[in-house]
């Protein structure tokens, strides 16, 4: 039975070791910065900055009246009527600091919404080229912070050969 179990093991490692991996890498946030297309992004990307940034502005104008106005007219109020207006603006300023607080988690999401279809592009043409250069494995350079790779495993300018991109200087 031992020798049996023995050889196996034997069979399957000298099997696996017949088995030859070709690992390369990609930075595939390069090749997405010299994409045409990401002049567009970056254009969209400041218009829905400008908006964000707008409607900050109009509820921080909208606090700042509310603020004025129950100045002007404190001595006026009943104790009701001080107290919704205080809770108006209590609500318009954490309204603010919310707004503050998600201003980059909306930026990231619409930056993710408006590169997902160049990423998507981008993994077309390297299946097309890991496909042609029989690749087992592609590791992203600009994502796990590769310590060291060889640069005749590095099909980033395949890639961007592949979609019809030249490199910016």
């Amino acid at each position: 039975m031992k020798n049996i179990i023995l050889v196996l093991a034997i069979l399957i490692t000298g099997t696996s070791l017949h088995a030859q991996t070709k690992v390369g890498t990609i930075d595939a946030d390069f090749i997405l910065q010299q994409m045409p297309e990401m002049v567009q992004v970056q254009e969209d990307m400041k218009t829905y900055n400008t908006e964000l940034q707008e409607n900050l502005q109009s509820t921080i104008k909208n606090y700042e009246e509310l603020v004025a106005a129950y100045q002007a007219n404190v001595a006026t109020f009943t104790e009701e009527e001080k107290k919704s207006k205080e809770d108006e603006i209590i609500t318009l300023e954490n309204e603010i600091k919310n707004f503050r607080q998600k201003a980059s988690v909306l930026m990231q999401m619409r930056n993710n919404e408006l590169t997902q279809p160049l990423y998507l592009q981008i993994d077309e043409a390297m299946k097309a080229i890991i496909s042609e250069q029989g690749y087992t494995q592609i590791l992203n350079t600009s994502a796990n912070g590769l310590a060291y790779a060889d640069e005749k495993y590095d099909i980033t300018e395949s890639v961007m050969k592949k979609m019809g991109i030249t490199v910016k200087e």
